[in-house]
């Protein structure tokens, strides 16, 4: 068996480890070992490729590639090692932001490599594809993370034509690469960097900070695109195959998001939702409604009674750190006979699954994790909804308010519940920036204060209740 053979199998091995992480990421439970096999199958291809030939010469530069990778070890392991679950998103825009950026390296220097050969015209397309898909994915995702990580404003950035102004640099950058094509210019190329560059920040500037994660998957997939693009100048298999797979899963994702936001796609990326606060954070409505509040030791009191209990968690509860205090909550509940079980929006928190492996980290069974529509159905027959930091994801306004931004969005029916007790800082509204209507149903105790500090005190209370 010659070396190219069996190089070539041991990228098939890799291959066949990332369609299969990919099925183990499909669940909370076989996650961590989804991350494992690809883990390991990135390896076998990284080691091969140090054994591979290019045009009948060993690698050439070995010292400076494994410099540049103790480098990026030195980096990326201390910050993925202590990163909190709240910055999460941060971290998977910022690196995705850095594969996009290498994509466009890649495809760069092969272009001034292959450019003096006259190379055909479809082997120019892709490293120009290269180079525009991987440079807005990169300084997109630099906004994304700005964004996320509050060093700019949350709420979506506009100004006068600006969709009319973003379409007329996308088509600029369409136009540069037919130039390029039939030039073979390289002052060009710079040139459609520079638009590329600037893409990427005014196609995210008017996106607002809780959209920001269906971006981050879909910049996510221009970057396994970009990858792929790279794979193909390369004549490399392997990065054409992980490309398409990081593409396509995510597209899909970001279809998902969409909808289980109950919104377009266009919609999330085009309206500058989340700009306008309607909102004004009373507790008395127009109408004479008014919100009913409590205090942990209230809350406490009515958990103790409650035969079965099902807890909503949101981004709030991840802010506050209060995973484990929950778990321990449950616990105890559950030491006294009290059945027990949380309700997960498909977008609590801020990416999908981010509510999942939070309390996964706190050691919350995997079987008390229950999707919305199956928690949905349950609901009617709780005696308590523990709504801790969620907020739009659980306003009856999706289903009863037509002239409501968030009509239509899915949500997890917390009203259904005999009782309701609604953890919140303050009265300041969700991410859409309107009323909670499930605020002022006579059903809901709204209790003040950080998650934690509350359950806490509802804990102690239970204990000794």
């Amino acid at each position: 068996m010659s070396r190219e053979t069996l190089i070539d199998l041991f990228y098939l091995f890799s291959a066949t480890t990332f369609v299969l992480a990919l099925k183990g990421l499909g669940s909370p439970k076989r996650a961590r070992y989804g991350n494992m096999v690809a883990a390991f199958g990135m390896l076998v291809a990284v080691v091969a490729t140090f054994f591979k030939y290019v045009d009948g010469h060993p690698l050439h530069h070995v010292w400076l590639i494994l410099l540049a990778m103790l480098i990026g070890v030195l980096v990326a392991v201390p910050v993925a090692r202590f990163v909190k679950m709240t910055a999460m998103p941060q971290l998977v825009a910022i690196f995705n932001g850095v594969g996009g950026g290498a994509a466009c390296l890649v495809s760069i220097t092969e272009f001034v490599h292959i450019k003096a050969s006259h190379p055909a015209t479809y082997v120019t397309l892709e490293v120009l594809l290269g180079v525009l898909i991987g440079t807005v994915s990169f300084s997109g995702s630099a906004i994304a993370f700005a964004k996320l990580q509050e060093l700019v404003t949350g709420r979506p950035i506009t100004y006068p034509a600006q969709q009319f102004i973003n379409a007329i640099i996308g088509a600029g950058a369409l136009v540069l690469i037919v130039v390029i094509l039939v030039t073979g210019s390289e002052v060009l190329l710079w040139i459609l960097l520079l638009l590329a560059f600037v893409l990427g920040i005014a196609f995210v500037l008017p996106i607002g900070g809780a959209d920001v994660p269906v971006l981050i998957s879909l910049l996510n997939a221009f970057t396994g695109l970009a990858v792929a693009a790279s794979g193909f100048t390369l004549g490399s298999n392997l990065l054409i195959v992980a490309g398409t797979l990081v593409g396509a899963s995510g597209i899909l994702l970001t279809r998902l998001m969409s909808k289980a936001m109950g919104r377009s796609l266009s919609n999330v990326l085009f309206s500058a939702f989340g700009s306008v606060i309607t909102a004004s954070g009373d507790t008395t409505r127009d109408d004479g409604r008014t919100v009913r509040s409590g205090s942990p030791e209230d809350a406490g009191v009515m958990l103790n009674y409650a035969s079965r209990v099902v807890i909503i968690p949101g981004y709030g509860l991840a802010v506050a750190q209060a995973q484990h205090v929950v778990r321990e909550l449950a616990e105890e509940l559950e030491s006294k006979g009290i059945e027990v079980f949380f309700a997960i929006h498909p977008v609590a928190g801020r990416m999908p699954g981010h509510m999942n492996v939070l309390l996964a980290e706190a050691n919350v069974p995997y079987e008390q994790l229950i999707e919305m529509d199956e928690a949905n159905a349950e609901l009617s027959t709780a005696d308590v909804a523990l709504v801790v930091g969620a907020n739009d994801t659980v306003n009856p306004a999706a289903v009863d308010d037509k002239t409501s931004p968030i009509y239509g969005m899915p949500i997890i029916h917390a009203d259904l519940a005999e009782n309701v007790l609604f953890l919140k800082r303050s009265m300041r509204p969700g991410f859409a920036g309107i009323e909670n209507e499930l605020l002022y149903n006579p059903k809901t105790t709204l209790i003040f204060g950080d998650a934690k500090d509350t359950l806490t005190k509802i804990l102690a209370t239970v204990k000794t209740g």
